[in-house]
C-alpha cells in the first residue's frame, strides 16, 4: 500500500515521542509534522535525543497543524475533546483516522467518566464513538475504526491479566478481586481524588494511588462480568514499566489445568501476549525489565490449591504496549496492515 501521512499533535511528551519513534520506523507511514506549543521551531532531537540523526523534523506550532491521513493526538487529558473539531478537520479525507492517546474517549458511559474524573465530559455525545485501542479484545471493531482511543497502560496490563479467567467463568463472583500495580515514573501522572499523589522520579518508593485509580473504570468497562475490583498503584524506582499482580478466587472445583486452558485459549494466537510458564531459571514470572521498548505483554499465573486463590501477573512497557505500541497495533488493523508492522523490536537482555 502507499505510505500514509501522519501528524502527531503534542509530540514533545512521553506518549507522543514514543509514537513518533515507532512511526519513523514504520514502512507504511510517513511522519510529515509534529507539533509542540512550548518547543515550536525546535529540532525534535533536542527534546527526544534518541532520535538524533533519525529525523530532521522540527516541532511546528499546534495552530499550524497540517492535513494528514492519520492524526495522532498526544495532548494532556481534557485537551483532545476541546480540539476535536479542529483535529477532525485536518484529516485529509473522510477515511482519515484519528488516534487519541489521552483518556478523553476511553469510557463510553458519561456517568462512569464523571465518577472517575470528577467532572462532566465536555463532549458526552461523542463518548462511545471511539473504539477502545486494545486489539486483544476489540480486534474486529478496530479493523473498521476511524476514531481510536488508546487504552490506559495500567488498564491494559490489568485487563490482560484478568481476561482469561473472568471470561471463562472460572472466578467466584462472591469474592472481591484485589489488584496491585507497580509502575515506573513515566506512568505516574496524577489521579483525581483525595487519595492521589504525584510519583517522584527519584527517592523512596511511595504510594501513588492507595485506594483509587482512574484506569479501573476502563477495566470494569472491558470486563463487566468481573467481581468487584479494588486497585492500588505504587510508584517504584524505574522510568518504564508496569507490573500488575491480581488476586482472584476460583469457583469450587476449578484448578490449575482449567486456568491454563483458559490462558492458552485466550493468548496462544495473540502476537503480542506471551504466557510465561517457565519451571526453572531466573524469569519464571512476568518481568517488565526485559520488556523495555517492546510491544509485548507477558502474562503468568499461579494457583493456591488449598485456598482456591488465583494470582495472575502481567508485565509491559507502559510507553509501548501500554500507550504508543498498542495504538500503533490498533492503527495497523484500521489500515488493513498486519498488526505487527513496525513493532518487531524484541527487547534487550541483559
Amino acid at each position: 500500500m502507499s505510505r500514509r501521512t501522519v501528524a502527531i499533535v503534542g509530540a514533545s511528551g512521553y506518549a507522543g515521542g514514543e509514537f513518533l519513534r515507532l512511526a519513523l520506523g514504520h514502512p507504511c507511514l510517513e511522519v510529515i509534522q509534529v507539533t509542540s506549543r512550548s518547543n515550536s521551531r525546535m529540532p525534535v532531537h533536542l527534546v527526544h535525543p534518541n532520535l538524533r540523526s533519525v529525523t530532521d523534523l522540527r516541532f511546528a506550532h499546534p495552530d499550524d497543524l497540517a492535513s494528514a491521513d492519520v492524526i495522532v493526538s498526544a495532548l494532556p487529558h481534557g485537551e483532545t475533546s476541546g480540539r476535536l473539531p479542529e483535529l477532525v478537520a485536518r484529516l485529509s479525507s473522510d477515511r482519515g483516522i484519528l488516534v487519541d492517546l489521552s483518556s478523553d474517549f476511553r469510557l463510553a458511559d458519561p456517568s462512569a467518566y464523571r465518577n472517575e474524573y470528577l467532572d462532566d465530559h465536555p463532549r458526552p455525545e461523542l463518548l462511545g464513538t471511539f473504539v477502545y485501542g486494545l486489539p486483544e479484545l476489540y480486534r474486529g471493531e478496530l479493523r473498521s475504526a476511524r476514531r481510536i482511543a488508546g487504552a490506559g497502560c495500567i488498564a491494559t496490563a490489568t485487563i490482560l491479566a484478568l481476561y482469561p479467567a473472568v471470561r471463562s467463568g472460572l472466578v467466584d463472583h462472591g469474592r472481591d478481586v484485589v489488584i496491585e500495580a507497580k509502575i515506573g515514573s513515566s506512568a505516574a501522572g496524577s489521579t483525581p481524588g483525595p487519595s492521589s499523589h504525584h510519583a517522584e522520579r527519584s527517592g523512596a518508593v511511595r504510594t501513588y494511588a492507595p485506594t483509587r485509580h482512574r484506569h479501573l473504570a476502563e477495566v470494569r468497562q472491558a470486563l463487566p462480568e468481573a467481581p468487584p475490583l479494588h486497585m492500588t498503584a505504587t510508584a517504584v524506582e524505574r522510568v518504564r514499566g508496569v507490573l500488575v499482580t491480581a488476586h482472584l478466587w476460583l469457583t469450587p472445583g476449578v484448578g490449575e489445568d482449567q486456568v491454563l486452558a483458559a490462558m492458552r485459549a485466550a493468548y496462544d494466537d495473540e502476537p503480542f501476549v506471551r504466557l510465561v510458564r517457565a519451571m526453572r531459571g531466573n524469569y519464571r514470572v512476568p518481568d517488565p525489565r526485559i520488556l523495555d521498548g517492546t510491544n509485548f505483554c507477558d502474562v503468568g499465573f499461579a494457583v493456591d490449591e488449598d485456598s482456591g486463590r488465583l494470582v495472575t501477573m502481567a508485565a509491559l512497557d507502559n510507553l509501548v504496549k501500554g500507550t504508543a505500541g498498542h495504538a500503533m497495533q490498533s492503527l495497523n488493523l484500521a489500515l488493513g496492515l498486519p498488526e505487527g508492522t513496525g513493532l518487531g523490536f524484541t527487547g534487550l537482555h541483559p
